[in-house]
């Protein structure tokens, strides 16, 4: 499934759908947030892949067997640097091949700790809030948990999210089914109470 499909109101209805379930078998709060990227700027791939596309050209230049007017190799490297940073920039495939995967975690994870203070997660009464950050240019799921919950119980759950994620294609059945899987994961420490009160919303942010 393509990313995009992650924006589809079908899609944003399932999951939806899912947190319900969920949150029917635990204290537990879960927010879903996607975004179509968690970083602020990838500009230096985009530098790499015009580097790239320059040297090339100079080599071309340079050592084939041809003459070319030496007034024009700075107009033909340049117009090649230029040429390469905009096939970057709106080749998502190529940009996200020459941003380093650490990289990618990293400014998945930082957009992740952001979205939790400005979507008040922290301050759920129980401490009990989670929140699941889907970075759609990343291919990364980042999850951030309150101070009620334990990581180790969610753990297995954490990696099957991302796991449905960072792949060729992200795969959203599975990422549901991931998600469903916090519920039986946190039910047996942090039961569903009678007297549950929705502190968080359900819809996708």
């Amino acid at each position: 499934m393509s990313t995009r499909a992650f924006f589809d109101d079908a899609a944003k209805a399932a999951v939806s759908a899912a947190i319900k379930r969920v949150e029917s078998q635990t204290s537990a709060e879960v927010v879903v947030a996607v975004r179509r990227q968690a970083g602020v700027s990838y500009r230096d791939a985009d530098l790499v892949l015009g580097a790239i596309a320059a040297l090339a050209t100079l080599a071309i230049l340079l050592f084939v067997d041809k003459e070319f007017a030496t007034t024009w190799i700075p107009v033909d490297v340049a117009v090649a640097f230029a040429a390469g940073m905009l096939l970057s920039r709106y080749t998502m495939f190529l940009r996200r091949l020459l941003t380093p995967g650490s990289r990618r975690r990293e400014e998945t994870r930082r957009a992740a700790c952001a979205a939790f203070n400005e979507l008040g997660i922290g301050r759920t009464s129980g401490r009990n809030g989670i929140l699941v950050l889907v970075a759609l240019f990343e291919h990364e799921v980042a999850v951030v948990s309150d101070v009620g919950i334990d990581p180790a119980v969610i753990a297995r759950a954490v990696a099957a999210l991302q796991g449905s994620v960072a792949r060729a294609v992200p795969d959203f059945d599975a990422f549901v089914a991931a998600l469903d899987s916090l519920g039986p994961a946190l039910a047996p420490t942090m039961p569903r109470r009678d007297d549950d009160v929705n502190e968080l919303p359900d819809e996708v942010a």
